[in-house]
């Protein structure tokens, strides 16, 4: 359901681990935010200049991960996970402290971070919180990945396409609906790589904290995992939960329908940029009231107010 008010916690959330490519240990607290102030991380490893808005602009590298720095070059990175939980879990504005750079993995999805943000009761503040609409289609190719975000019926829809020539991963497509479906697969669904490509990762100094215990590794036609998959779709269904955190950074809750083929944190960010550049495709609204439509079983708004 549309939340008409923003939203935060009304206490604070801790977790611990290590970092899938720095390898160190990490600590952070998620605290509660004020209206109007977004996800912000705090580095209190560093006593200046050491916030970091979650905000696509600051998206400095999308290489494996997603890495924000601010304009002092402070950073932190693998935020992707986390910001997926938040976005789930209908949070809107929290202070992120954390005293290393790099997000702890955990399992390597974000259902830890979600299971234990559910623990705690949200707090309705009260100013309204902010959609991105679309007006029309917006579509970015890069070479033989695309992405395109079209129009729909006040939802948030991602239709996710993987094309691998792994045997295992191979082709796989999956359409969700943020507002409608149960999203336990999506965030249960752990980041991936291939066995042979784990050296290449290696030496360009990442992965350093990688392990069967927070990314599932795929050998030929074998998992590694001795558990296996925790659903049919895993890998796309990882994608999608990267992708909603990556659109997290857009500053707004989206309504439309996103169809990527072959992307990744890269080809997210260079999209959002060009499409939040353009200033013509989308409007914010904050919305009033609803009603019901059986018809399209939807939620409308009935009036609408175009912010700035």
């Amino acid at each position: 359901m549309l939340k008409i008010y923003q939203q935060t916690l009304s206490n604070s959330v801790n977790f611990e681990g290590i970092g899938l490519h720095s390898g160190k240990l990490a600590k952070i607290t998620v605290k509660p935010g004020l209206a109007d102030q977004g996800i912000i991380f705090k580095r209190i490893d560093i006593k200046k200049d050491n916030l970091i808005k979650a905000n696509y602009k600051n998206v400095s590298t999308a290489k494996l991960c997603t890495t924000l720095e601010n304009q002092s070059g402070v950073k932190v990175s693998t935020v992707e996970h986390l910001l997926a939980a938040l976005y789930i879990a209908e949070i809107d504005n929290a202070i992120i402290e954390i005293n290393n750079e790099e997000v702890p993995i955990l399992d390597g999805s974000s259902k830890v971070f979600l299971k234990e943000l559910k623990k705690t009761k949200l707090k309705e503040l009260n100013k309204k919180r902010k959609y991105l609409k679309t007006l029309e289609k917006f579509e970015l190719t890069d070479g033989n990945r695309n992405i395109s975000l079209e129009p729909t019926n006040m939802s948030f829809e991602v239709n996710f396409k993987l094309n691998y020539e792994n045997k295992i991963i191979g082709n796989q497509s999956k359409s969700v609906n943020f507002y409608k479906d149960n999203l336990e697969e999506v965030y249960e669904s752990r980041t991936f790589c291939l066995y042979e490509d784990i050296e290449k990762i290696k030496k360009v100094g990442l992965a350093k904290g990688g392990s069967l215990k927070n990314a599932i590794v795929v050998n030929d036609e074998k998992i590694l995992n001795p558990e296996g998959l925790r659903n049919q779709n895993e890998f796309v269904n990882h994608k999608i939960l990267d992708l909603a955190g990556d659109f997290l950074l857009s500053g707004h809750r989206i309504l439309g329908k996103v169809i990527c083929d072959q992307g990744g944190h890269e080809l997210t960010n260079k999209f959002l940029r060009k499409m939040l550049d353009s200033k013509t495709s989308y409007q914010i609204l904050e919305l009033k009231d609803f009603t019901f439509t059986d018809k399209t079983s939807s939620l409308r708004p009935t009036r609408v107010a175009v912010s700035a």
